[in-house]
């Protein structure tokens, strides 16, 4: 097969978590299960956003976009799980190209979003005074259309670099999902333009946010020391708890699945540690806001009633 001609190539396997046929029933419950609590949690957050006008804020605003991106972020490496469990474990080379490239495009616009979240945060506590001139609606738009570009070019990127590739192997995914390094894996052509695009991506949208996250952290941990009184201290922890556990869930299960992948050359522990990262941290999300926000409280109490 030449490279780039992909008209022969025939349907992939994804190998799934387990191939014993007695373990999917209960695989299904379970996938289908949080899925359902992901896609329920996330549009209650979303919905007692919108239709509260106490949280017509930036950090609500941004906090919707985040719902609304974990929903299809679940959707995406969710629902192909569960039409396999069902049915069988294939997949087109279309529709894998296509869930690899709405799997990098929702996963990296959760870092961003998180990102701009954390400086909204820094603004609030570091420039309160200056905080409903800085962080205006047309500025917080300015920042989510920004979000949206980088994570778009990202994705494009990196799935037409896969689709230059050939492939000439048995192609077996030993995956519940299309991911970019499992693509990689499988040609038979060049791959280092794939592999040098991949870990400067990376470094880009990954570690530079996260690096934006900690520094606006640190500002923020240096304000609050200087608030002499327990009350001032403990309202100021109050507003960036939830993020911060979002940010730590989101950064330690990704962190995990790359420790993972590196530690073992089994590559079906890598899948049921990736489980972690793509199904599990959207779905608790929304649970921490909830939780540990008298305003969603109090937003859904009133949606409800």
């Amino acid at each position: 097969m030449e490279p780039g001609n992909h008209t022969e190539i025939p349907e992939l396997i994804l190998l799934g978590l387990s191939e014993e046929a007695e373990l999917q029933p209960l695989l299904f419950g379970l996938f289908l299960s949080m899925y359902l609590f992901t896609f329920t949690g996330n549009l209650l957050i979303i919905l007692a956003i919108t239709t509260d006008s106490h949280l017509h804020t930036p950090m609500y605003f941004f906090l919707s976009n985040l719902s609304f991106s974990d929903i299809c972020f679940t959707s995406t490496t969710v629902s192909k799980l569960l039409m396999n469990i069902q049915m069988q474990n294939f997949i087109t080379y279309e529709e894998c190209i296509t869930q690899m490239y709405f799997f990098i495009l929702f996963g990296c616009l959760d870092n961003f979003l998180l990102t701009v979240m954390a400086y909204d945060r820094f603004v609030t506590i570091c420039h309160s005074l200056h905080y409903t001139v800085i962080m205006s609606p047309r500025f917080c738009g300015l920042l989510l259309l920004a979000c949206w570009v980088l994570t778009v070019l990202d994705s494009l990127l990196n799935g037409l670099l896969v689709l230059r590739l050939s492939f000439c192997t048995e192609l077996k995914i030993s995956h519940f999902l299309c991911e970019p390094n499992q693509g990689i894996q499988l040609a038979c052509s060049d791959t280092f333009l794939n592999d040098l695009v991949m870990y400067l991506t990376f470094g880009l949208f990954s570690v530079i946010p996260l690096t934006g996250i900690l520094f606006s952290y640190m500002k923020i941990v240096s304000s609050i020391l200087k608030i002499s009184s327990a009350g001032g201290n403990y309202k100021a922890f109050s507003t960036c708890g939830s993020h911060l556990s979002v940010v730590s869930l989101f950064y330690g299960t990704g962190l995990g699945v790359y420790l993972s992948s590196a530690a073992t050359e089994n590559s079906r522990a890598s899948a049921i540690a990736s489980v972690m990262y793509t199904v599990a941290t959207p779905m608790l999300n929304p649970f921490i806001y909830s939780l540990r926000n008298k305003d969603i409280k109090k937003a859904l109490r009133t949606l409800f009633s």
